[in-house]
């Protein structure tokens, strides 16, 4: 019987206490009330990352659990939907620019293994840069500018016998031997290149800011650029797409050169394009590689019968006009590509502002407009916003400040970051819709996982449902925040 009333005693004491947990757990204060309530065991299903404009936040994955579920509330719905693909993603990135590599360059070597392990790895401290964009030549973020075939005044080299890539080795910027390092990093890594202006002797000013190519000349450049791409092949660099000229109707820079569409298409159709035929490359052809507001640019090039089989796409900045010209150019020759190539940010400019209209626009506007990179401008700068040539831009501010040995990272580190790190190549965009101020594009990756990257931009905290598959998770966003949301 002792035995039996000391059972009975333990039994009582248990319940009490499961029904005081009930209580706690609850919030019910009722006595009466002894229901043991068990919580649901909530397991994550969704990883978000997330950035927020005060900068409090850097690209941090947070503790917030997501577990999708189907409880109702009044949030307004993303509905990604995996069934509806759209273009295929070759990657982000940056323009690794002469002066990008002589700063990676002049670090100690450690210390640039640990900061290439960081951009191009595939590791949990990686953002994964999969595209760069670099220079024929140099662009106006070299130190000096500089073709592959100077010669002396008054001279020309019309057999190409003074080419060489001098100025991207040791001598110069170092650009090759840092490029094989990255590719030994990332060897899947794209590569498109450009030039800001054609060898001096080639063109009706003799200058290397301004002018144009002289049509008699249009042979050998052609030429000029199959030697290149041979050349860094060699090298063990793959350039993966060219485009004839960066900017093409901006003289004004240094180098640059001025290139109507009439002219880039002549030029594609009787030379460039025939040349890469004869010598059995397959690197891709893209025109234009200028602003949005000019999109007959690139389709009086497409709409050329001639030019148009040599070229893969078209190429846009966003200087002037409105994202939407990607759209306008896809939809009026869907089989070919569009790519954004380069946007800057301003020694001038804000965090938070740089943030919200680079991830409305250059991100999230570029991959729901066709393209199929999202690059930004330059990779690094001193704090000085060097090196850069006399008459080049001086307020560019790099992904990156460099110096010395201590690396920051600026705005453009995390715009990119923010898709880079998650989106590989390889990637398709499928469709999300926008509601409430929450700009995102959604992303099915080879692995079969989805991304969904969403912009707030409210004035103040939202809360919403990623729904897939008629189940969602609600997370929230503060203002001017992004989140990356992986499932």
């Amino acid at each position: 019987m002792k035995t039996y009333s000391a059972l009975l005693i333990f039994l009582s004491s248990l319940a009490f206490l499961f029904s005081q947990c009930a209580k706690k757990s609850s919030g019910n204060a009722n006595p009466g009330d002894t229901t043991v309530v068990i919580p649901p065991d909530i397991k994550n299903e969704v990883d978000f990352w997330l950035t927020t404009a005060d900068q409090s936040v850097r690209l941090a994955k947070q503790n917030t659990v997501l577990g999708f579920g189907t409880k109702t509330n009044s949030f307004p719905n993303i509905d990604v939907d995996s069934s509806a693909a759209f273009q295929s993603i070759d990657g982000f990135g940056y323009t690794l620019t002469g002066g990008s590599a002589g700063l990676i360059n002049a670090m100690g070597a450690n210390t640039r293994a640990t900061l290439l392990q960081e951009l191009f790895g595939n590791n949990d401290n990686s953002i994964g840069i999969s595209y760069l964009r670099i220079s024929i030549g140099a662009s106006d973020l070299n130190a000096a500018p500089f073709t592959y075939d100077d010669v002396a005044g008054g001279q020309t080299d019309i057999p190409l016998a003074n080419f060489n890539l001098d100025g991207d080795l040791a001598a110069g910027t170092g650009l090759i031997p840092l490029l094989k390092e990255i590719i030994a990093i990332q060897p899947s890594i794209k590569i498109i290149a450009t030039p800001w202006t054609a060898p001096v002797w080639m063109k009706d000013n003799n200058n290397f800011k301004g002018g144009s190519l002289l049509p008699a000349y249009y042979a050998v450049y052609a030429q000029y650029f199959v030697k290149y791409i041979l050349a860094m092949q060699a090298a063990g660099i793959t350039i993966d797409a060219i485009t004839p000229q960066n900017e093409p109707l901006n003289p004004d820079n240094t180098p640059s050169l001025y290139m109507t569409a009439d002219e880039e298409a002549e030029f594609i159709k009787t030379d460039l394009g025939p040349a890469f035929h004869t010598a059995g490359l397959t690197t891709k052809i893209i025109i234009y590689d200028h602003n949005c507001d000019k999109p007959e640019y690139p389709l009086a090039i497409l709409n050329d019968a001639a030019a148009l089989p040599f070229v893969n796409g078209s190429a846009f900045h966003l200087y002037a006009g409105d994202i939407s010209a990607l759209s306008t150019v896809h939809d009026a020759f869907p089989a070919k590509a569009v790519y954004f190539t380069e946007q800057y940010t301003a020694s001038t400019g804000a965090f938070a502002g740089d943030l919200a209209w680079h991830l409305k626009n250059v991100v999230i506007g570029s991959m729901r407009n066709w393209s199929r990179v999202a690059l930004e401008w330059n990779l690094a700068n001193d704090p000085d916003f060097n090196p850069h040539t006399i008459g080049g831009c001086n307020t560019c501010k790099g992904a990156l400040t460099i110096n010395g040995e201590t690396v920051s990272r600026n705005v453009a580190y995390y715009i990119i970051a923010h898709a880079s790190k998650f989106v590989p190549a390889g990637s398709v965009r499928i469709s999300s819709n926008i509601t409430g101020g929450l700009y995102n594009v959604a992303f099915l990756r080879p692995d079969g996982k989805k991304v969904l990257i969403v912009f707030n931009d409210n004035s103040s905290t939202a809360s919403f449902n990623i729904r897939f598959k008629n189940k969602w998770v609600s997370p929230q966003l503060a203002a001017g925040s992004v989140g990356s949301f992986v499932w």
